[in-house]
């Protein structure tokens, strides 16, 4: 598993520091409030246990389940929710939480569901990382983690055909991986 990482981007240490300035961050922001943190599986799984932990306030939990990669390594921009009905947030303030923001249409699509139909009194999102390129649409993270290049990365709950989610760093895939495994 190891061997099909071309090179590190992120090291386990790297990202726990950085969680432990999320979570202020968010504790100091909702300070006063029970927060909803609503979790995007599977990818979000791991920063949602490393963060939560670490965020000094009572908390709601719920997950939802959405695909937009469909096994590929671009997004499809086709965002399919895996259930029917949407957690209960009416009134509630949610922070959405995701591994990625990279087109960015996953995030508004679920986004604007919990506004429009379940009456979010508030979302802001929380992203492990944030691609720096032009999105179809206009989504910006309140809380990011890191900013990285446009490459395809996995590890730390991020996957490449269900695959290297849960390695503790994160990695950009050699090109021969991606090929064996498509």
């Amino acid at each position: 598993m190891h061997n099909d990482i071309d090179h590190v981007l992120l090291h386990e240490s790297t990202i726990m520091s950085r969680l432990d300035a999320m979570a202020r961050d968010i504790t100091r922001d909702y300070q006063g409030e029970m927060p909803t943190i609503v979790c995007i599986l599977q990818g979000g799984i791991i920063l949602m246990a490393d963060l939560l932990r670490r965020i000094q306030l009572p908390l709601l939990i719920e997950t939802i389940s959405v695909a937009s990669y469909h096994g590929g390594t671009l997004s499809s921009g086709v965002v399919s929710f895996k259930q029917n009905a949407l957690p209960d947030l009416k009134g509630k303030h949610v922070i959405l939480l995701d591994d990625i923001l990279d087109t960015g249409r996953t995030l508004e699509a679920i986004r604007d569901r919990f506004v429009n139909e379940a009456g979010a009194a508030s979302v802001k999102l929380c992203v492990l990382l944030s691609k720096k390129k032009d999105r179809p649409c206009e989504v910006v993270a309140e809380y990011v983690g890191f900013e990285i290049g446009d490459e395809f990365v996995v590890g730390y709950g991020l996957d490449y055909q269900g695959q290297y989610r849960n390695l503790p760093y994160i990695g950009v895939l050699k090109p021969e991986a991606i090929q064996r495994l498509a």
